[in-house]
């Protein structure tokens, strides 16, 4: 081979691994799914994913009338981040090792964050779970109201995990450290602004979090909640296109008809008046408004928005099935009410199976001219750090590169909380 890896590249490629692993800390709280990659490659790096059934139980003896198909959705999942970290270093600056160690941790730093960043526009973006608090983050009631909406909706009650702008985690450590009746960590929080375990949730400082500016669409958007309004969502697992070709369908989102969509955005919240939350699996209603999310802006009149609306008012038993809201009074322009009042940062909260990291493989052959080493954390994630050197400039080049995919299998089971909210 033209290019090796000293011994010294060797053992500080695996020490920078072990620190990659380190700072994946909010990626290692989502579900890892392992695909396949001859069948990655061969699918276009797409793959569909189950979603949990929801089932459905009658009363009586009798059953005849009950014995139907269930609708099994599914959602894709694509590896769509290629990430990689590249720099130069000349036979003169290859004196000082030290300054290699030092590009080498600034490689792992800057990937492990765009993993972790990946996940958390996930649930920042398309999370439909949205808890608005009026003042600054002050401590357990705030993420009390996130086991809530959880608990309220049925979403599984382990494995919840809550991430906090560095501000807002703070505050919450404010509330904390000034307590003298909670042993442990009353000194965490004071010393360290520790927060820990609240509420069910396991909670984690942010250096980064995804800001989300006001909603600006203005509150005479109205929408339509008629059952013949066009907005009624019936899942389905399949679709037939004109040609006759069946395919998956994607059934986390739906283009909805409003009275207009000037000035609304992606990543706004809002209420439908009388629109209510129920509870997945017994189909109660929760007595709170339904939350939504904007996805993107299709025309003038359309918008695609997370949850799709699925009130059941045409009876299917898919509708049944997957039900997540009532209707109180349906009518042709009930009240849309925008949550995101104010500029400020998401702080994105959700249950571990509702998003998913992919990784990803790279086929780099060896022996040719090009050195290759590889490593793959816990998490699955692959490193492939290469090396070549150029004789006639008397330069190395070197390229640490990451693929994976991040998909949020269920907006329903996660979302956001926003402080300093009117």
């Amino acid at each position: 081979m033209a290019n090796e890896f000293s011994k010294e590249e060797t053992v500080a490629f695996e020490e920078e691994c072990l620190g990659f692993e380190d700072q994946l800390a909010i990626s290692e709280h989502v579900s890892i799914y392992r695909p396949d990659s001859t069948t990655m490659e061969r699918s276009g790096d797409v793959i569909w994913r189950p979603q949990p059934y929801v089932a459905q139980s009658f009363d009586g003896m009798d059953q005849t009338a009950n014995f139907k198909d269930k609708t099994q959705l599914s959602v894709p999942t694509t590896l769509g981040y290629e990430k990689s970290s590249n720099w130069i270093m000349d036979a003169k600056q290859l004196r000082d090792a030290l300054q290699e160690g030092r590009l080498y941790t600034a490689a792992r730093e800057k990937i492990a964050s765009d993993i972790n960043v990946a996940v958390l526009e996930h649930a920042s973006m398309f999370g439909s779970l949205f808890v608005k608090r009026a003042a600054a983050a002050a401590g357990f009631d705030d993420v009390a109201q996130c086991e809530a909406i959880m608990n309220e909706q049925g979403i599984p009650g382990y494995e919840r995990c809550l991430a906090l702008s560095s501000r807002d985690y703070l505050g919450m450590a404010n509330n904390l450290a000034v307590r003298g009746t909670v042993a442990g960590k009353v000194e965490k929080a004071y010393e360290t602004g520790y927060v820990g375990r609240v509420a069910s949730f396991d909670t984690y400082k942010l250096d980064y979090a995804r800001r989300l500016a006001l909603a600006a669409g203005g509150g005479a958007i109205t929408i339509t909640t008629l059952a013949a309004g066009g907005n009624v969502y019936v899942p389905r697992a399949t679709g037939t296109a004109a040609t006759g070709e069946r395919s998956n369908v994607d059934n986390r989102f739906q283009n909805v008809l409003v009275s207009a969509t000037a000035n609304v955005k992606a990543g706004d919240a809002f209420t439908i008046a009388t629109v209510e939350a129920v509870h997945h699996i017994t189909k109660q209603g929760t007595g709170q408004l339904k939350t939504f999310r904007v996805v993107s802006i299709t025309d003038a009149t359309h918008m695609v928005i997370t949850p799709p609306l699925i009130t059941a008012q045409g009876g299917t038993d898919p509708e049944l099935q997957y039900q997540n809201c009532i209707v109180g009074t349906p009518a042709a322009n009930s009240a849309i009410v925008w949550l995101n009042t104010a500029t400020a940062a998401t702080n994105p909260f959700w249950q571990r199976e509702s998003i998913e990291l992919v990784p990803g493989h790279y086929v780099v052959p060896d022996g040719a001219g090009v050195a290759v080493m590889r490593a793959t954390t816990k998490q699955g994630i692959e490193l492939v750090m290469q090396k070549w050197y150029d004789g006639m400039k008397m330069k190395i080049f070197y390229r640490v590169d990451a693929l994976f995919g991040v998909v949020n299998k269920n907006p329903e089971m996660n979302g956001i909380m926003m402080f300093s909210q009117p």
